[in-house]
């Protein structure tokens, strides 16, 4: 059976290859579609500020991807992509990095394992990943809060007042 995933995909060093991380993500969603995942939409690069201790800013995006993997064996074929970007598992978290690949949502609703949590739970409270989600698929709803990914991007855009 084919579940739809939300993909978002970031990007903040330039490839020897592909060339600077805008390119990346280009080069990121076609190595999904070779690897027989149906891109159905893709979101317009954003640049953002770094999280962590990274100094370099990243290009980030959004897709809509369809496949009959299930959620474990997605993200095996996601972290599979990132290696072959170059990408290195372990060392120190939000460093800089050529290629980040993450499972936001599925149309399964919500998954949980020792490695993996659908859906992913730091995408509510980023904007860099919520923008682009929200461009892509404004009315998927979060399993968990109920709210579309178009209000969960205002309530964050939203100025916060003391």
């Amino acid at each position: 059976m084919r579940q739809r995933y939300l993909i978002a995909l970031g990007s903040n060093v330039r490839h020897h290859r592909h060339g600077p991380p805008e390119r990346v993500l280009v080069a990121a969603l076609d190595a999904l579609a070779r690897r027989g995942m149906a891109v159905l939409i893709a979101a317009p690069v954003l640049r953002s500020a770094a999280v962590g201790p990274s100094l370099r800013r990243y290009a980030n995006a959004a897709a809509l991807i369809e496949t009959g993997l299930d959620p474990e064996a997605l993200l095996a074929e996601l972290k599979a992509i990132e290696r072959i970007f170059g990408r290195r598992s372990g060392g120190q978290r939000w460093t800089s990095r050529v290629l980040d690949l993450d499972i936001v949502l599925w149309s399964g609703g919500p998954w949980a394992s020792a490695d993996l949590s659908v859906p992913h739970p730091l995408f509510r409270r980023r904007h860099f990943v919520l923008k682009p989600a929200a461009a892509i698929a404004p009315d998927w709803r979060d399993p968990l809060t109920g709210l579309t990914l178009r209000q969960l991007a205002a309530r964050l855009a939203r100025p916060v007042r003391a």
